[in-house]
């Protein structure tokens, strides 16, 4: 991989990292569950519209990777995963210093405590089946034989089934211990299982 292609990654990957820090503002902001699941759907739309580099849309198609091609995926993988970090974490920290934070603090701040007390297998379980969301979506996405109107309920559909269900998504919740400002070993442990 040259430098080029690792920074244009790197660039993607943030940017990815931004919109779901968006996204994932918006959910908190909205004192409906359902309509902020929707709401949060306009970050990974964005992502797939943009062709920005997110995690967990890409991490589902480490399988079909060849044997020779998996160590430069492998480090593809991991350079979106910074990317994604680093968008959220700014994302996050920016929002921590302004008006909006009053209106989500108390609903960020509740939602990293159940995450933090949660166990280890509960929380693979739950990243497991929100990847699993996260793959259909963008595969849906990426099916041009499909009807536009079904590429584009997926993605809304497989995003408001991870929230609503409670599922892992370990870039939204880059953003939300950012936006929380509860970092630590733990919370870094807790990203590194999902």
């Amino acid at each position: 991989m040259t430098l080029r292609n690792a920074l244009i990654i790197l660039t993607n990957a943030l940017l990815a990292g931004i919109m779901i820090g968006i996204a994932g503002t918006v959910y908190l902001a909205v004192p409906n569950e359902i309509a902020g699941a929707l709401f949060f759907a306009f970050g990974l739309m964005t992502i797939l519209c943009f062709g920005f580099k997110l995690y967990t849309g890409a991490i589902g198609y480490l399988m079909t990777q060849q044997k020779s091609d998996a160590g430069r995926y492998l480090l593809t993988l991991f350079l979106i995963w910074i990317g994604n970090f680093a968008g959220c974490f700014l994302v996050g920290s920016l929002i921590r210093m302004s008006r909006t934070f009053g209106k989500i603090s108390a609903r960020v701040e509740q939602i990293c405590q159940v995450k933090m007390a949660d166990d280890p297998a509960s929380i693979l379980i739950l990243a497991i089946f929100c990847g699993l969301l996260m793959y259909l979506g963008v595969e849906s996405y990426r099916r041009e034989n499909l009807p536009p109107v079904f590429r584009f309920a997926a993605v809304f559909l497989c995003v408001a089934i991870f929230i609503l269900s409670g599922f892992e998504h370990c870039i939204a919740n880059m953003y939300y211990f950012s936006a929380a400002g509860v970092w630590s070993g733990k919370t870094l442990a807790l990203i590194a299982l999902m």
